[in-house]
This record gives structure tokens, sequence and C-alpha cells, in this order.
């Protein structure tokens, strides 16, 4: 008792405190209820505040689009986030196919010799070797060829060339060099559309599965395999190089060069040895027809044409052949009508043996 007369003081101010907390608490309750109720009265329902929000969005699609490309052009790129706008990635140049480098086909032939690559005289070839031998022996191969043959020590060397002067018909590259080897360059070459008509053969001792592999994924064309073989190489410049043969033979009228060396069985010296043969029997031919005729020998004029006629096909002078035949046949007619064929032949003889000689001046 005396305990509770002492604290008396003290609980009479808590539970004063406790009634004022209990009053602020009803009449804050009566204030929100009040507040809602005035809320209410003006229309301000969660409905009508969701119908609102969406009055305002059909209002925005319905917009006009320039209006909504200005409101974007506000924003400077500087602001946090992206703001719903997407950047215009600019279109990725498609890259153009390199050009379809043609290639021949290369028919059978007899060991070459350093004679035959004069048949492709006029050519440009630029060489990547840094060895000073193998430089030597592919230059004293093609010496007397007529080949243009421009060498650099490495692919630094190579590309540099190449930016100032382009035309070559192909790249012999060395596969292994310092500074820059062949694979780089290769791959530097193929990525320059200026340089797709150029052909990039490998050199290198290098022959395993994989090696090949890695050389024509860097954008070579062909290998050659070190030591050089005189016939691959041969090969090589056969395939790459156009024809001269059908432009040479656009000249010719009495001689088809590509005939003649088809029947020789792909053999051009075997050819060529064939024409000398013929222009040094037969040059005088119609002479000597002339006068078996004169003499009405007309058997060894018969012979004669004979053989010329078996000749002059296999070397492809087709009318030769004909005009010879219809001498052949006429030996027993009329004379005009010999007289007309035997000046016939005498004209394509000797456009014939012109021909021939022009054509092995252009292989000698």
């Amino acid at each position: 008792m005396d305990l509770i007369t002492a604290y008396q003081n003290e609980l009479l101010a808590l539970v004063a405190i406790l009634v004022v907390i209990f009053i602020y608490l009803i009449i804050k309750r009566k204030a929100a209820d009040a507040s809602i109720q005035a809320n209410n009265e003006d229309g301000t329902s969660v409905e009508k505040i969701e119908t609102a929000v969406k009055e305002v969005i059909e209002k925005e699609q319905e917009s006009p689009l320039v209006e909504k490309e200005a409101s974007t052009t506000l924003l400077d790129g500087k602001e946090e986030g992206d703001f719903g706008v997407v950047e215009e990635k600019p279109a990725r140049k498609i890259q153009e196919e390199p050009k379809v480098i043609k290639k021949r086909d290369v028919p059978p032939h007899a060991k070459i010799t350093k004679n035959d690559f004069k048949e492709f005289s006029g050519q440009r070839i630029l060489l990547a070797e840094d060895n000073i031998i193998n430089q030597k022996v592919i230059l004293g191969l093609l010496a007397e060829s007529s080949i243009e043959v421009i060498v650099a020590n490495d692919g630094v060397e190579a590309l540099e060339i190449l930016e100032k002067d382009d035309n070559f018909t192909l790249i012999l590259m060395d596969a292994h060099m310092p500074r820059m080897d062949g694979f780089e360059a290769t791959q530097k070459i193929r990525q320059n559309p200026a340089y797709d008509h150029i052909v990039v053969v490998a050199l290198s001792g290098d022959i395993a599965a994989d090696d090949i592999r890695k050389m024509t994924e860097a954008g070579m064309s062909e290998h050659l395999e070190k030591p050089l073989k005189i016939d691959a190489l041969y090969d090589i410049l056969y395939a790459y190089t156009p024809a001269k043969n059908n432009t040479d033979n656009l000249n010719y009228t009495e001689l088809n060069i590509e005939e003649g060396v088809e029947i020789s069985g792909n053999d051009d010296s075997f050819y060529q040895e064939i024409l000398m043969e013929f222009v040094k029997s037969y040059k005088n031919a119609h002479e000597i027809i002339d006068s078996f005729i004169k003499h009405n020998n007309t058997e060894n004029a018969d012979k004669l044409l004979l053989d010329i006629i078996g000749v002059s096909a296999n070397i492809g002078a087709q009318k030769l052949t004909e005009t010879a035949r219809e001498l052949k046949t006429s030996l027993n007619n009329n004379d005009n009508e010999k007289s007309r064929l035997l000046f016939k032949f005498k004209e394509n003889l000797e456009n014939l043996v012109k021909e021939i000689q022009n054509y092995l001046h252009t292989k000698n």
C-alpha cells in the first residue's frame, strides 16, 4: 500500500498519456474517413482513375507519328536508360564473291624442257622467295622464255610491289619467309579485290595433309613442292595462262595447230619436228607434181600426192589434204581441170609453208 501511494502520481501521468494517444488515433481515423468521403462526393473513384488512365493511353496511341518522333528527339543520349528508343545499326556491307580464276586442263605431254616455257612468253610472274638459290633456280628455268619474273624477298616486299603494279598472272609464294610469311601475305592479297585475277601458288617442302589444308585456307590455289620439278611448274603455268594457240589460229587459214598437236600425242616438241620435216620434204612439191604431169608420169604424181595427203592430215593442214585428194583424182581427167587444181594446190602449199615457218619462229 505504501508502494502504490509512493508511485501514485507517476501512474496517473501514464494513464493520462495513454488516453491522449487513444483520442488522437480516433481523431486521425475520422479525418481519413472524411477525406475518402469527400473524394467520393467529387466522383473520383478508383474505377474513374483507371478509366482516365486508359483514355490517356488511347490518346497517346492515336497521336501522329511526327509528335512521337519530336518527343524522342529531346533525348540526347545522356539520360540514364534507353527510354525504349532502339538505335538503328547501319546495314552490314555484303562482301563480294572473289572472281573465279579460269583454269585449263593440262593435256598429257612429254618430258618438259626449258624451251617449252616459251609457250608462255609475255606472262608476268611475281616470285616471293627469300632463298637466293631457289630464286636462281626459277630464274634460270625461265631465263629464255620471255616470261618476266619480278622477285620479292619476303611477304612485305611482295605486297609493296603489288601496290605499285598488280599486272601479274600468278605469284609463286614461298610459305616460310622472314618478316611476313607466305600465309599472311596471301591472306592480305585475297582480302583485296584488286588482286582477284592473280593466282597464288605455294612454294613449300611441306606436303602433309594439314600443311596443304593450311595453304588452301590462306587462299593459295595450288602447291608446288620443293625441290621444284620442271614439269610441275609447266603444268601450273599452262593451267592458269590463256591459250595462245586459239588466238594464233585466227590468223592461220591453212594450219590447225590444236589439231596437229593433238594428233602428235599432245607433244608440242614432236609436232614442231614434224612441221620442220614437212617443210623440208614438200615445200617444192607443186613443182615436182607439175613436172610429172607434163611428162605424163601420172604414177609418180599419184604416189607423191598420196604421201602429201597422209602427212598434211597429220599436221592439221586439212585444206591442202582436200586439194591434194582432188588433184590425185583428176590426174586422168582433162588438162584444164588438172591445171586448175594444180594451181589451187600450189597456192595452198605456199600459204601452208609460210604459216608453218611463222609458227616455228614463235616457238624458237
